[in-house]
């Protein structure tokens, strides 16, 4: 590729990547896709023949270990990228039809709607039973399958008009026990949600008409979450940054459908319990059952349709040791399935599409190793006084500026703005050395068991875990040597005249992984939250009286089970008194619920002054009015529509803020600083993300 070759390449992309993916046709994202393949075949060409450092055997085996790393970390990049080369959307178009289509038919097939659930506190698992009892669909049954055996929990399901099971035996965690509901219940669909999520009203509406057609074993929709994920929470990011399950709910699953490789999710979906039968049940020697049984469907010629549309949501996990540990469950249940027989290798009637396209979630996790490695090799510069990559002006701008320029123009319009290219990496480094050493252990075949993320957990005070502070303290303190060792050295090269730009990439190599331990460091911090519950930005107002008989109307600002933030003016603050009746309203007008309510004391509630001059006051629900509260529980989580799919912001833009954070101190979940996940208006529906023309 001739010099200027790369940067037309380049331009090729900037401009195709001016206007959203989907206005384009298929013509555009295979043009950027070529383009893509283009610079990436033609950096690791020039890597191989013109940037190794041979100088030494240390050189030549760091040089080799750093080519290899790279080649398979683009390489592996590239994997999900070329799978959207097919076409592909979110299934709504499929689903509005096969809707219709089975409105007019009279095929009314029973439910059994399936809700393991294994010590989760009572306000979580009542929060789902709430959305799984309040089905619009007639035809359910609701099986709590309880392997705690808590005889709260039966009451519980009692209230709710659920049957319950507990069984005596309880191996093999979440798969044997939604098999034993199988095995208990009737019924000719299956319906499973975990504990912690809640299905929205027409969820089965939506999802019954695709298994109309017969060779459909599974329908399987995204899990999204109504409290931010520790990393977003942490960094108070919520508004700049999309968790990472956006990415594959909203671009990694629509592609694979497009190849018939969806995953299920092990929430959120429903069965044919012929198909489940026919592969014997949850597969229970399996970590991750979910992945698994899905493979096993595939395999025995079921197809799994996707249905992109968020119809139901969970809680996400709430202090970043939790997210580390879930995330290392995933990796490990995702690497031991390549042991399996119903794995990816190694079940039968996979097509090669199909097979390529599951192999990638594995491929996903095994790139930890490589990306640590790359998080250390800057260290060869300063600490070793070894040259990892042999690099001229020239090979910077022929080669690195229009490869990782074009990366960070591409990806986010790639994955239609579910996720940044460079800001999401950032915080993930957090990650890096406990993934790695779950891959290492699980290459050995050691995948530890079945820890369930605790949810909805008091937290006293802040605080951050050792076992992921004290290894990016290691790192940070290595990279601080590093740094000022390869200052050093530039300024020996500066003082002798001598441009070595090989030291530039290092010492700019260096500062950015500085960057993102930093940011990874700040993320670690869990602000205190001794009554967790879910705060949500929704679209209400809230109706109250006066004192002297006037009313008055404000906006919520944030919003809960437990109580609301309010922006008042100062005489309307006066004029209240300490408990009274709150009416809340919604966009259309209509009546949410009426609560008592009770003033929070103005010492509790820091930044009560607003910029607009307004004072915030915070409320609390009285205790005793339960019916009303689950009323509002009812239009927070379960309305149609209730959850919103955002865009990931300009990436320059969300790393500026990213740094201004990096400058604050830690902040307390109180009123006016809340975590708040937005929800959609019901006045303005989201639009469905159903691809190009």
């Amino acid at each position: 590729m001739s010099m200027i070759g790369p940067w037309l390449l380049l331009l090729l992309i900037a401009l195709v990547s001016r206007r959203p993916e989907a206005s384009y046709g298929p013509w555009a994202r295979r043009s950027v896709l070529l383009a893509l393949v283009a610079l990436t075949l033609g950096y690791l060409h020039w890597r191989v023949t013109a940037s190794l450092n041979r100088a030494t055997a240390l050189s030549t085996g760091l040089s080799w270990l750093l080519l290899l790393a790279e080649a398979w970390l683009l390489l592996a990049g590239l994997l999900p990228l070329l799978l959207s080369w097919r076409r592909f959307d979110d299934g709504r178009r499929a689903a509005d039809a096969a809707q219709a289509h089975w409105q007019a038919s009279d095929w009314r097939p029973h439910v059994a709607v399936l809700v393991p659930t294994c010590g989760e506190p009572l306000a979580v698992l009542g929060r789902c039973l709430l959305g799984c009892s309040g089905l619009s669909y007639p035809h359910t049954t609701v099986w709590v399958l309880d392997d705690s055996a808590r005889p709260e929990v039966r009451e519980l399901a009692e209230r709710h008009g659920c049957r319950y099971l507990s069984r005596s035996d309880r191996h093999h965690a979440k798969a044997g026990n939604l098999n034993a509901g199988l095995a208990a219940s009737n019924g000719e669909l299956v319906a499973v949600f975990d504990a912690d999520f809640v299905p929205q009203r027409q969820f089965l509406e939506r999802t019954v008409g695709l298994l109309m057609e017969p060779d459909v074993g599974l329908v399987q929709t995204p899990q999204v979450f109504f409290n931010a994920d520790p990393l977003l929470r942490n960094l108070a990011m919520e508004r700049w940054m999309l968790p990472d399950e956006d990415n594959f709910y909203r671009w990694i699953e629509p592609v694979r459908s497009a190849w018939g490789a969806v995953v299920c999710a092990g929430t959120s979906f429903v069965a044919r319990r012929q198909a489940l039968d026919q592969v014997g049940g949850f597969v229970e020697a399996a970590l991750s059952e979910d992945f698994v049984t899905g493979i096993a469907l595939l395999g025995r010629g079921w197809r799994v349709r996707y249905l992109g549309e968020p119809l139901s949501a969970g809680l996400a996990a709430e202090t970043l040791l939790d997210f580390v540990r879930q995330r290392q469950r995933w990796a490990a249940g995702t690497l031991q399935s390549l042991r399996l027989p119903q794995g990816p290798l190694r079940q039968g009637g996979l097509g090669p599409a199909q097979r390529l396209a599951l192999l990638e979630g594995c491929l996903h996790w095994l790139s930890t190793l490589p990306r640590l490695l790359v998080l250390l090799m800057p260290l060869s510069y300063g600490l070793l006084g070894v040259v990892p990559i042999n690099i001229s002006g020239q090979g910077v701008i022929t080669q690195l500026l229009p490869l990782w320029l074009s990366l960070l123009l591409s990806v986010g319009w790639l994955n239609r703005r579910s996720r940044h290219a460079l800001l999401s990496e950032l915080p993930s480094w957090a990650l890096t050395v406990p993934l790695a050493t779950t891959v290492l252990t699980s290459l050995v075949g050691w995948f530890g068991g079945f820890r369930i993320t605790p949810k909805q957990q008091p937290r006293s005070r802040g605080g951050a875990s050792w076992l992921l502070v004290a290894p990016l303290l290691v790192l940070l303190t290595l990279q601080g040597l590093n740094l000022l060792r390869l200052s050093g050295a530039l300024s020996n090269a500066s003082a002798g005249l001598e441009p070595r730009p090989d030291l530039q990439l290092g010492l700019v190599w260096c500062l950015l992984t500085l960057l993102g331990l930093l940011v990874s460091l700040r993320a670690c911090w869990d602000s205190a939250d001794p009554e967790p519950v879910p705060w949500l930005a929704a679209p209400l107002q809230a109706a109250f009286s006066r004192n002297d008989g006037s009313s008055l109307c404000t906006p919520v600002e944030a919003i809960s089970e437990r109580g609301a933030d309010l922006q008042l003016a100062a005489p309307d603050r006066a004029a209240l008194s300490s408990a009274f009746l709150v009416q809340l309203r919604s966009p259309l007008e209509q009546t949410v619920a009426t609560l008592r309510a009770q003033i929070v004391p103005e010492q509790g509630v820091p930044n009560q002054t607003c910029r607009s001059g307004h004072i915030r006051i915070s409320v609390l629900w009285s205790a005793g009015q339960q019916p009303q509260l689950e009323q509002l529980q009812q239009w927070l989580f379960c309305r149609p529509g209730c959850w919103q799919q955002r865009q990931a912001t300009g990436e320059w833009q969300a790393l500026l803020a990213l740094i201004k954070r990096l400058l604050r101190r830690p902040r307390p979940l109180a009123a006016g600083q809340r975590s708040l996940v937005q929800q959609a208006n019901p006045a303005h529906p989201p639009a469905a993300d159903n691809g190009g023309p």
